[in-house]
């Protein structure tokens, strides 16, 4: 009798079975596979069927011999911060796993002349069908064009235009931080400070820039500046020199979630009571958010939904779409318990 969980044989079924249970050829249930226009819809269904019912799983080499592809997607980063490399890591596997497609990650460096040939050498050593690249990797000097020139499929996260890619996922940073100074403004801050990133990187130069410019919009100079490396010991380096400044911030805006929380442990150790004394809010809304006490007031990065719509976007262009369109991703501040109103003495 055959048996429908194994196959002909007793085996694992094969793309054979498959084609005998629907009752049509290996080649139309190789298109279906495939994801082909050229099958009407109830063969389609009755494949789709006939593969549930035998619990079929294709062959990703066979798939690759067939198609010309490996099936798998990289994704390049030079980002330390692990908390948000999770996210976005989970939003791409769910996405690029309900379409059949592998993940690779790569961790690349920048800011040296080797960072576009390490790129190159994995996308040929790997043979992935494209690449999604986060900043800062995303924002190196001919990294677009390089990929572009070498054929390869790239979408890129970035808080800027940037020529060349294949297509763009746009946080607007600098906007998000004008909001932030808006925020401290309105709850009647005006000695106001903040803890930069790197600001040879460009998510962190337009942070700054829009939180500069919203304070200058309302008269006011930034009370205190000081640079870190989106890590936890330099934003900790920057906060102590911050709020040693006479008179102190009221108010400090860092420039990643992991300098906030270190923010949060130089006033802790100062006992600097926050919010009480000094309103604190970070960017990115990771975990670490929830994680703090207080928790902290960020600027929320969608990383999920971001993951998601490149990997949307990356295997469309790699099974043949032309829609090249920027995306664009909706930042907004969300409140925790590490902000609030000015000190009366403030």
């Amino acid at each position: 009798m055959f048996d429908l969980s194994r196959g002909r044989s007793g085996t694992e079924p094969t793309i054979n079975d498959v084609a005998a249970a629907a009752g049509v050829s290996i080649r139309t249930v190789s298109r279906v596979l495939n994801n082909s226009p050229k099958v009407n819809d109830e063969t389609r269904t009755r494949i789709k069927e006939a593969i549930a019912s035998l619990g079929f799983r294709p062959s990703a080499r066979a798939r690759g011999l067939a198609t010309g592809r490996s099936y798998l997607i990289g994704a390049i980063h030079n980002d330390r911060n692990a908390l948000v490399i999770d996210t976005i890591q989970r939003g791409i596997v769910a996405e690029a796993s309900a379409r059949g497609y592998e993940l690779v990650v790569h961790p690349t460096p920048t800011g040296n002349d080797g960072s576009v040939e390490d790129v190159l050498d994995f996308v040929h050593r790997s043979r992935v069908d494209g690449v999604i690249v986060m900043p800062p990797v995303s924002g190196v000097a001919g990294m677009g064009q390089a990929l572009a020139e070498a054929k390869v499929p790239a979408v890129a996260l970035s808080a800027v235009a940037i020529p060349d890619f294949s297509s763009i996922l746009l946080s607007d940073e600098r906007a998000a931080a004008a909001e932030v100074a808006r925020y401290f403004i309105a709850h009647g801050h005006r000695r106001i400070a903040l803890i930069n990133g790197p600001l040879g990187v460009v998510s962190a130069a337009e942070r700054r820039a829009g939180f500069v410019a919203a304070l200058a919009e309302a008269g006011l100079d930034p009370a205190g500046e000081a640079e870190g490396d989106y890590d936890f010991d330099s934003g900790f380096a920057a906060a102590e020199k911050l709020l040693a400044l006479d008179p102190r911030p009221t108010a400090i805006f860092a420039a990643n979630d992991i300098m906030a929380a270190a923010l949060l442990k130089a006033a802790a150790a100062r006992s600097i009571a926050v919010p009480a004394e000094l309103s604190v809010v970070g960017f990115d809304g990771s975990a670490i958010a929830r994680m703090l006490a207080p928790a902290l007031t960020t600027v929320a990065r969608p990383l999920g939904d971001m993951a998601v719509q490149a990997t949307r976007r990356l295997i469309d262009l790699i099974e043949g779409g032309d829609d090249r369109s920027d995306l664009a991703a909706v930042l907004r501040l969300v409140e925790g318990g590490s902000s609030g109103a000015v000190p009366a003495e403030g």
